[in-house]
């Protein structure tokens, strides 16, 4: 008979999804730090011990080094807000990380752009 495949990886990403819904939810209703400006979450990487998470964020404007310190500075506040929410038994320590794929994105098709334009002025 074979072996079922185990649901453990399954339900990590299941996890971290709701801790993404969460702390989007969190961040922009009750962390009050004004160095947290418009920021997005992009995605929430769970260790497959639940221990600790690594929150990726992006920023509509502001200083990513900044805002990257006060989340670190304020993941004890938005642990405790999803103690309440999740309802599982260890809620991972967050550790916060400015995602530059946007960034890079728009760097890539600023290239193409150019490269096109190049092109039909030779042609």
């Amino acid at each position: 008979m074979p072996k079922r495949k185990s649901a453990v990886p399954n339900r990590a990403f299941k996890v971290a999804d709701q801790i993404q819904r969460d702390l989007t939810e969190l961040i922009a209703r009750e962390l009050k730090d004004p160095r947290v400006g418009m920021v997005t979450i992009q995605a929430v990487e769970v260790t497959p011990d639940y221990a600790h998470a690594k929150v990726f964020f992006s920023l509509l404007k502001g200083d990513p080094a900044e805002t990257t310190e006060a989340l670190n500075q304020a993941a004890g506040f938005l642990r405790n807000g999803l103690f309440k929410r999740l309802h599982i038994h260890t809620v991972p320590t967050l550790h916060f990380q400015f995602d530059r794929t946007t960034e890079r994105a728009a760097d890539m098709n600023a290239l193409i752009a150019q490269a096109v334009a190049s092109r039909s002025k030779e042609e």
